[in-house]
């Protein structure tokens, strides 16, 4: 018998509510069953004062950031039908990434992260419109400044600007114009943001929130075993589905091509930061979500056959079974 996703990946209206809505009460179960994530130290000033005017793990506080969850997955919507990552229309995007979300009740009191993905977001619509475009400095100018001002929230993500410079030369439009239009871009909101945290506060320590986001060491002891189980099996689907996205690779389109190729980057990138910069690994998980979103519903969708087919219900088990085990763990 052939396992075909073909009523997920194109699913009719009542279907594709149906799936969205599942998504939110997976969000809501982690409240409504009491399983409340630990609040991270605060690393920056933007962060300290959206917690003054939001109180974690209150009701608003997750629906704030549900709020967030459903621009942002509208974003993804659009950034897939404008750049084509997929050469179809799928469904699969949004609903991995609502999934993963939903799962991951650490995000659902990240309201500052959730609102730095959207900036995020914006910032790839210029980035990945860059390819072989004449109106580049512009768009690396706006990408840059996105990117730097969702670093204001979590501080760590202005690296991702030279992880940007890459990108730029994946997509045939690295010069010496949107290598400078880009470190514009990044320093304006900073010089910005700094003036008017002086000008508000003159006495406030700054950098005491600069010290405070020293790497600091890597435990992988500290987290539960139930925790580290998933993230490896998600790690193997990963790596499963990045074998068969690039074994079907020649099929896209050359642009296509290579804005794949940056979403490995940014995945590795944002892991890579959730790991160095430990203590703030939940701010990255929303940007892993998108990356992955991306990334797994590639080969979900254009791999007609029963082995991703049966992966892609392994990894949806795989998810309710891991809502479970806190239940049962905690």
């Amino acid at each position: 018998m052939k396992i075909k996703l073909k009523q997920l990946i194109s699913p009719s209206i009542p279907l594709a509510v149906l799936l969205v809505v599942s998504c939110f009460l997976l969000w809501m179960s982690a409240y409504l069953g009491g399983r409340f994530a630990t609040v991270p130290p605060v690393k920056s000033i933007a962060v300290c004062y959206l917690q003054s005017l939001l109180i974690p793990n209150t009701l608003l506080s997750n629906l704030l950031s549900l709020s967030f969850a459903s621009l942002n997955a509208f974003l993804i919507t659009q950034l897939n039908n404008k750049f084509t990552f997929i050469r179809t229309r799928t469904f699969l995007p949004i609903f991995i990434f609502l999934l993963l979300l939903g799962s991951w009740n650490e995000t659902h009191i990240a309201n500052g992260s959730h609102l730095a993905l959207s900036l995020f977001i914006l910032a790839l619509f210029s980035i990945f419109g860059m390819y072989r475009n004449g109106r580049t400095v512009e768009q690396a100018l706006m990408g840059s400044f996105l990117i730097s001002l969702s670093s204001i929230i979590i501080n760590p993500l202005i690296f991702l600007i030279p992880v940007c410079w890459i990108g730029f030369i994946m997509l045939q439009s690295f010069s010496l114009r949107t290598f400078l239009a880009s470190v514009f871009g990044a320093i304006i909101p900073w010089i910005l943001y700094l003036s008017v945290v002086y000008y508000l506060h003159p006495t406030i320590q700054i950098l005491d929130f600069a010290k405070q986001n020293v790497i600091s060491g890597f435990d992988i002891t500290t987290y539960a075993l139930s925790n580290l189980i998933y993230a490896s099996l998600l790690a193997l689907i990963m790596i499963i589905c990045l074998a068969g996205m690039f074994s079907s690779y020649s099929r896209d389109a050359i642009h296509t091509r290579s804005n794949l190729r940056f979403l490995v980057l940014i995945l590795f990138a944002v892991t890579l930061l959730s790991i160095v910069f430990e203590q703030q690994s939940t701010s990255f998980l929303p940007f892993i979500a998108l990356a992955f979103s991306f990334l797994a519903a590639h080969p979900f969708t254009l791999k007609q056959n029963n082995f991703f087919g049966i992966l892609f219900f392994i990894f949806i088990a795989l998810n309710i079974i891991f809502i479970i085990s806190k239940y049962i763990i905690n």
